[in-house]
């Protein structure tokens, strides 16, 4: 029989939140990974808010450290449907969601679920509007997703903590419907009276509804001893200080437990600790890294990618030498026969094209843009209007200082 010590833990966290949380997480990948391997976790959920973007660096670190990656995200969600989110817009009134939901990736087809409802929950609500998405959109996009009802934040529990406990029980079977077997009751315990108070009737809905429980903490940072930095970080998102009483505040219990240490605390309900391996098991899912797919530029001259790519080039190299009051040229042409050789024989010609188009839209449109790194200095980039440096002595004419701003 292996050492105990050796074996892995019965417990795994599912509702870590990193860095990406953005202004909220305070854990980096290479972190989490340490953390689960200290922890003898098997696997672990991270469930950043409202996005996905560190889902690459996170599966990376993850699996380096032989722990599985769970891709998960915590979704603002509004129990509005579709008639009261017209109503309120055509009125112009404005409603933040309702609460959140927790949604793990369990399969190939719930993983591009999870894309199109973060997708979503930013480009389908009123301008001003916090990213949500609503119920209807919810369902449309449940399969393959394993649901946890979202703890203090959730969307049954405040309705519950509320003292709405008919409505709470009419989500609760919604959600139950649109789910199935995929939907746990999440229980957390991190000394906020929320929490206390929705237990009781979450436990007696899990029950009625023959609903599995699952015990969560919801780890912010690493270790109790940096709450205080912890919520310093919280201030510099709100804008507030840190004597302010009415602000967001986390618990100092919102650090990565230890197996040992969430089997005791819930210690009165083994089966929810159960639940976590439970979930691991389930989501065996892992997105892999692919190349990037760019969509083909056809021009509407009828020419190929790289002919028209030399066409405007050269039509941009002549107007920008025009504009700069440039006559000595003959740098310029031959840097930009260079490049354009490079950059065809790389199959890049594409590319260039494409982020010329939207470059040139989006100043057409009065919006503000900027160029990062070694794009500064192509001539090709500044003849097609991706980059308003002249390259070869990195100076801006008066006009596009006055227009562009650069």
């Amino acid at each position: 029989m292996a050492d105990a010590a050796q074996r892995p833990a019965e417990f795994v966290h599912l509702r870590v939140h990193s860095a990406f949380s953005l202004l909220e997480g305070a854990l980096q990948p290479d972190e989490i990974a340490d953390l689960c391997k200290r922890y003898r976790m098997p696997a672990v959920a991270v469930t950043d808010t409202n996005n996905l973007f560190g889902t690459i660096d996170l599966n990376d670190a993850l699996t380096k450290a032989g722990v599985q990656p769970i891709v998960g995200i915590q979704l603002a969600l509004s129990t509005e449907n579709a008639e009261q989110q017209r109503a309120r817009m055509l009125t112009g009134g404005g409603r933040m969601a309702d609460g959140v939901i927790v949604l793990l990736a369990q399969t190939e087809a719930g993983y591009a679920n999870l894309m199109k409802l973060t997708s979503k929950g930013f480009l389908e609500v009123k301008p001003g509007e916090p990213p949500h998405v609503t119920l209807e959109t919810l369902a449309q996009y449940s399969q393959g997703l394993i649901a946890l009802t979202g703890g203090p934040k959730g969307v049954v529990n405040k309705l519950l903590v509320a003292g709405q406990h008919d409505a709470a029980a009419a989500l609760f079977a919604r959600l139950k419907t649109m789910f199935g077997d995929r939907l746990y009751v999440e229980l957390q315990r991190h000394g906020l009276a929320d929490e206390v108070t929705a237990e009781e009737p979450l436990v007696a809905l899990a029950y009625k509804h023959d609903v599995p429980l699952v015990a969560t903490n919801e780890p912010y940072f690493a270790t109790r001893d940096l709450f205080a930095a912890h919520d310093a970080l919280l201030c510099i998102a709100e804008g507030s200080y840190v004597t302010q009483e009415n602000r967001r505040r986390e618990s100092p219990e919102h650090y990565f437990k230890s197996a040992d240490e969430m089997i005791e605390l819930f210690a009165d309900v083994p089966e929810a600790i159960a639940s976590t391996i439970e979930i691991a098991r389930r989501c065996a899912y892992r997105p892999q890294k692919r190349n990037p797919i760019l969509p083909n530029f056809v021009p509407d001259s009828g020419l190929t990618p790289e002919e028209e790519l030399r066409v405007q080039s050269k039509i941009g190299l002549e107007a920008r030498l025009k504009l700069h009051g440039i006559t000595d040229a003959a740098e310029h042409w031959k840097r930009l026969e260079f490049e354009l050789d490079i950059i065809i024989r790389m199959k890049f010609a594409g590319y260039f094209l494409i982020v010329s188009d939207f470059m040139k839209w989006t100043r057409g449109q009065g919006i503000p843009v900027g160029v990062r790194g070694s794009g500064a200095g192509s001539v090709v980039a500044w003849a097609l209007e991706i980059t308003a440096l002249e390259p070869l002595t990195l100076a801006l004419a008066p006009q596009e200082e006055e227009d562009w701003g650069e």
